[in-house]
């Protein structure tokens, strides 16, 4: 019997798929619990319906992320630090303090977004990478400079 899955359900598929299952599992489990609804040719086209539509919002949320990826590496991020005898820094430049940069210049840019593989501790130009959006992702130029008193 061929169900269309209402949600995602592990080890049959994701919401929106047309699976075939046994009758019985279909009608007394599937079914009963609203994970599917049989495939009936309606069904069938509003699948499609939906996954098109589906396909052009995230279309639109492709591009939308990616102009602001643009406008985030257009963006001068300069962090001034404490630095000590030989230019060392106290501490150390953490994505908080990225995140944080980001959203004084009106990028509302999450910690876990900023991607450093370890915080920096020297001075210095980096380029961190920032995750925007699934495969979207921009290049931020950080300069990690002295503080001036």
């Amino acid at each position: 019997m061929e169900v269309v899955l209402k949600r995602d359900y592990e080890g049959l598929g994701k919401a929106m798929d047309v699976v075939t299952v046994k009758n019985g599992y279909a009608r007394n489990f599937l079914i009963p619990r609203e994970i599917a609804v049989p495939a009936t040719e309606g069904n069938k086209k509003k699948v499609a319906e939906t996954k098109k539509i589906a396909e052009i919002r995230e279309e639109k949320k492709i591009v939308e992320v990616r102009e602001l990826a643009k406008k985030i590496e257009q963006v001068p991020c300069t962090i001034p630090v404490k630095v000590g005898e030989g230019d060392k820094i106290f501490g150390s430049v953490s994505a908080q303090e990225i995140s944080d940069f980001l959203k004084k210049e009106g990028f509302d840019i999450d910690k876990r977004n900023v991607d450093l593989d370890e915080p920096i501790k020297q001075l210095g130009v980096y380029n961190i990478k920032i995750n925007l959006y699934r495969q979207v992702s921009a290049k931020l130029k950080v300069w990690v400079v002295k503080e001036e008193k």
